[in-house]
């Protein structure tokens, strides 16, 4: 029965165990239920922010293409400031580097003068001689009298400079007894004792010569050729022949009698004891061909010079001076210059070369002395000329030619026998040498028109062009009213009548010529009608006449007809005659008469 007992009290705690049990799991369940709750809620909010991702994710990927380009824009503007770091950073060494330089002590100049044996140089600066030492980068062997060298703060030589040929130019007085020196004018006249550099030979010097200093010392370096006498020389001989000039023949016979035997007969004129001819006076109007006589003299000399020295070349020397480029206004200047071309002249005649000193315009410096109006500076220039026309030294093949149209102007001292021994007169040309003078401008080698050729010529275009010369000049020089130029009224009361032939020139026969050819170039182009004819000769005589209708000087008559060539009784008055119904338009009438 107690068996029993226990039996059933076992299984009684049984129940209660599973009770127990079933209450505990009923209490899990529930905690498994909340958890599942929670867990849906949970997966729905998971739901919900998975939904969201995508968009979250575009946002991020944004924010990082922003996050790119902002880094990439720094590292740029890193890279400028590396850059402008670096540029800082050579700046200032730049500047130390200035700085340094600023804050070293000046470096000197001298001149170098010698070397000696204990390797030490002698060298002048700022006055002083030296005697330093030489930096042995520096060969000594390279150094020459008269360079430049820099000086340290200590006087020594570190730098060898070339001075490039610059200085003070002075001229030379005299060479001292002892050959190293020489006595020379520099600034306002001020002479000096210099010293010749060694390259420098005493026996090369002359008087007169123009030498180099060097730079801030009293040794000197060079000689230096004299540019104001080679401005006037003209080396190459002129190309004008007595051939090229025309209507002169019995005056270029006299010139050549006068300059050109001498020169070619020396011998003769020793056994005369007949001196040679200093110097020729060529006067007249303008435009008559003075100038070409003395380039033509300056031609034939040298080639009747070298005709016998077995050479083809011809030389000669041709000092063209023009009369007022000499003025200065500095007192004995302007005879300072007439001595340095009178002693360039008896150096390059030494070689036996004629040489010509042409002086055009000559009135313009030797005038009567005592005439001057605001100066009376001839009273020096004037004598220094006669000085050295028959000084002491000879003027040996050198022959003084002067031009002149106002002759009456010039002092006659330096007119008289001995000095400019031959006056030849340059005359206006009559008629002959008006068609002489036309004839070389005029040839065959001209275009001439075909009617004007078979008219003037029978197709011989020689004789046209002679036959179209001799109308052009009968044209010129006609004493009809249509040529009439002037009255001219002298001072006893008496009247003349002046035509354009009492004015003519070889300058105006040679324009008249370059008119004619211009107006048959015009006729070419505009017509296509091809050559020179009558109505173009015409038609630049009426023009040439038309244009100096108005250049009479009424002012002051006697001068104008002075310079003209009209010499003789003292005019009062001019009066132009114009004509107004001859003008260049009309000349086809004119032109009507000769056909």
């Amino acid at each position: 029965m107690a068996i029993e007992a226990d039996g059933f009290y076992d299984r009684f705690m049984s129940a209660s165990d599973l009770k127990r049990q079933l209450e505990k799991s009923q209490i899990e369940v529930e905690g498994l239920l909340q958890q599942i709750e929670s867990l849906r809620e949970r997966n729905n909010k998971l739901s919900e922010n998975n939904s969201l991702a995508p968009k979250r994710i575009a946002l991020l990927e944004e924010r990082l293409r922003d996050s790119k380009i902002l880094l990439a824009k720094a590292a740029k503007e890193n890279d400028r400031l590396i850059v402008a770091l670096n540029e800082t950073r050579n700046q200032v060494a730049a500047l130390k580097v200035e700085v340094d330089k600023l804050s070293q002590p000046p470096i000197g100049y001298g001149t170098f003068l010698k070397s000696n044996d204990d390797g030490t140089v002698d060298v002048e600066s700022t006055g002083k001689k030296l005697r330093v030492n030489l930096h042995p980068d520096i060969n000594i062997a390279n150094l020459r009298e008269g360079d430049e060298v820099a000086l340290n703060e200590s006087l020594n030589v570190v730098l060898h400079r070339n001075n490039g040929n610059l200085g003070e130019i002075v001229t030379l007085i005299e060479v001292l007894p002892d050959g190293n020196r020489v006595l020379v004018k520099g600034r306002a006249d001020q002479e000096m004792v210099m010293t010749l550099a060694s390259e420098i030979s005493a026996d090369t010097l002359k008087l007169g010569a123009s030498l180099l200093t060097a730079s801030k010392s009293n040794m000197i370096v060079e000689i230096v050729t004299n540019p104001e006498n080679q401005k006037h020389l003209i080396y190459e001989v002129p190309n004008v022949t007595f051939n090229d000039i025309g209507g002169l023949d019995d005056k270029i016979e006299l010139i050549r009698d006068a300059v050109e035997l001498p020169f070619l007969h020396p011998d003769l004129f020793a056994e005369y004891k007949l001196p040679t001819p200093r110097g020729i006076l060529l006067y007249g109007p303008p435009g008559c061909g003075k100038t070409l006589i003395a380039k033509a003299i300056a031609n034939s000399l040298a080639k009747k010079a070298t005709a016998d020295a077995e050479t083809e070349s011809t030389k000669s020397y041709f000092f063209n001076i023009k009369g007022p480029e000499l003025l200065n206004k500095y007192v004995g200047e302007t005879e300072r210059q007439i001595r340095a071309i009178f002693e360039e002249a008896r150096d390059k005649s030494k070689d036996g070369y004629p040489v010509i000193i042409f002086f055009d315009e000559m009135e313009s410096l030797y005038r009567i002395r005592g005439s001057g109006i605001s100066s009376d500076m001839e009273s020096t220039i004037v004598p220094q000329l006669l000085a050295e026309l028959d000084g002491v030294e000879e003027l040996n093949n050198v022959i003084v030619i002067g031009a002149s149209n106002r002759e009456d102007l010039i002092d006659p001292a330096i007119l008289r026998p001995g000095r400019l021994d031959i006056k030849i007169r340059i005359d206006r040309p009559n008629h002959d040498s008006a068609i002489a003078i036309f004839s070389q401008f005029m040839n065959a080698d001209l275009p001439i028109s075909a009617t004007c050729t078979e008219d003037f010529g029978g197709g011989d275009i020689d004789k046209a062009i002679r036959v179209l010369i001799e109308k052009a000049v009968d044209e010129m020089y006609a004493a009809e009213e249509r040529n009439e130029f002037l009255e001219v009224t002298y001072q006893n009361g008496d009247k003349q009548i002046m035509y354009f032939k009492d004015f003519a020139s070889g300058a105006m026969i040679e324009n008249i010529v370059r008119r004619a050819k211009k107006h048959a170039i015009k006729r070419f182009i505009e017509i296509g009608q091809k050559g020179l004819n009558f109505d173009d000769m015409l038609r630049s005589i009426r023009e040439e006449f038309a244009e100096n209708e108005d250049l009479p000087n009424t002012t002051n008559p006697d001068d104008w007809a002075k310079i003209s060539g009209k010499k003789g009784e003292r005019i009062s008055m001019i009066r132009p005659l114009m004509n107004p119904d001859v003008t260049p338009e009309s000349t086809q009438t004119i032109s009507g008469q000769y056909l």
